[in-house]
């Protein structure tokens, strides 16, 4: 047909409520949004907890330890472990996780 293609459709983004659910279900005690402002950089630094989040808005960069920085964006998750060294950087309209 004129206009289709044969092209797979996109699968929808994860929701922040699809992801909080999953988080307790599995056992965490809370799940937070956390939104960050644009072109905010958090420099190396650690947490006393283990944390895992999913990305819901914007772009964020997230180098751990001495590893090269990923590039988050929205439907993309990460982990931290307890005490893990971590740098943070976020894009020209922020990010929530």
């Amino acid at each position: 047909m004129p206009g289709m293609t044969d092209a797979p459709h996109p699968l929808p983004l994860p929701s922040f409520e699809t992801f909080r659910t999953q988080m307790l279900a599995a056992g965490h005690d809370e799940v937070l949004v956390r939104p960050w402002a644009p072109g905010t950089v958090v420099e190396r630094h650690t947490h006393p907890f283990a944390a895992e989040a999913l990305v819901v808005e914007g772009e964020m960069w997230l180098a751990i330890e001495d590893a090269p920085a990923q590039h988050l964006r929205p439907g993309d998750r990460f982990r931290l472990a307890a005490n893990q060294p971590h740098s943070e950087r976020y894009g020209p309209e922020g990010a929530t996780y």
